[in-house]
């Protein structure tokens, strides 16, 4: 038995049908053992095996597990559905318009994106398990993280992939104690094929958040599954998060988001013209990149601001109001980076 979880399960509810047929197949002096795959403690990742023989308890009537997948609820139960244990369809939480093809690649982001694609293309099969993108606001994190599971979905669509904030992924965990549900919480993680979770700095100072994501991490980890993680920061700069967390951070890859380049930040912008199907001219857009370094973020800003500009008040792209929206942004800026 892979967890003591199915043990429980398999006494609760099908220790009849596994009597009779021990007794068909061997007699009525057969018995029934189990061996239950244990972790030895919580500091300890290795694992060994326990015989276990059966309770012979009366089965409780079977009765289907109810799983609510809408993630606007925060309370999470057992993957599993009766007859027999037989996962469930997970909805994915994937942003389908963050995809590869929109990720403008360059200079500031090579590494990550290549890294990405690998992973996509292959999950649980590289050596970048767990991959961890880092980097400051607005780069596209979140935009990466989402594109592989996007194209895992797409290539293996068997696979169950789940995208999940920190803060939910916390808040579920602190609901699941309340609820006395602990148990479900995790083996339902520990179903997950590729686990994606997005801010993983947030666990700062949450020390139960974190043990419950450490026994978590090391179940998928151990059989093969993917984990994708997404920070502001490298994990040598996290603060107050577990040594041991920290340490399988490093098993795989940490890749950085930089601000882009000029030459990137120009292709972003077109790219973003392109899909919205909007024209406007090149010293315009050129002019943005010039001036809006920080991130993708605010460039994209800029030109949803002008082309609201231009679609309500009826006013041409200009230089001149390039110029007026442009100055907002960049004051914008300056004031937070003084604060």
């Amino acid at each position: 038995m892979p967890s003591k979880f199915f043990y429980e399960w398999l006494e609760e509810h099908y220790i009849k049908l596994l009597r009779v047929a021990l007794v068909k197949q061997l007699g009525e002096d057969a018995k029934l053992i189990y061996d239950v795959r244990m972790e030895n403690n919580y500091s300890s990742s290795k694992q060994h095996t326990l015989k276990i023989p059966s309770s012979n308890r009366n089965p409780i009537n079977p009765q289907g597990v109810t799983v609510p997948l809408d993630f606007n609820k925060r309370e999470l139960r057992n993957p599993f559905v009766i007859p027999g244990i037989q996962k469930v369809k997970i909805e994915s939480q994937l942003n389908p318009n963050y995809n590869f093809e929109s990720f403008i690649e360059g200079d500031s982001n090579r590494l990550a994106r290549s890294a990405s694609m690998a992973v996509a293309n292959k999950p649980g099969g590289t050596s970048f398990n767990p991959l961890l993108i880092y980097g400051g606001v607005g780069l596209g994190k979140t935009h990466l993280a989402h594109a592989i599971g996007v194209q895992i979905k797409d290539k293996y669509p068997d696979k169950t992939v789940l995208y999940i904030s920190s803060e939910k992924f916390t808040q579920q965990y602190i609901d699941s104690v309340k609820g006395n549900t602990r148990n479900d919480f995790i083996h339902f993680y520990q179903m997950i094929d590729v686990l994606i979770i997005d801010d993983v700095q947030f666990l700062s100072g949450k020390t139960g958040t974190q043990d419950v994501f450490f026994h978590i991490f090391n179940h998928l980890h151990q059989n093969g599954k993917q984990v994708i993680l997404t920070s502001d920061k490298a994990p040598v700069d996290m603060q107050d998060i577990e040594q041991r967390l920290l340490s399988r951070f490093k098993w795989g890859l940490s890749a950085e988001l930089q601000v882009p380049d000029y030459e990137t930040r120009v292709s972003i912008l077109q790219n973003k013209l392109y899909r919205d199907g909007v024209e406007m001219p090149e010293d315009i857009v050129e002019y943005i990149a010039k001036y809006i370094k920080s991130n993708v973020r605010e460039l994209e800003g800029v030109l949803i601001s002008m082309i609201a500009q231009a679609s309500f008040n009826r006013k041409e792209f200009t230089l001149a109001l390039t110029k007026q929206i442009v100055d907002k942004f960049v004051k914008n800026t300056k004031r937070e980076v003084s604060i």
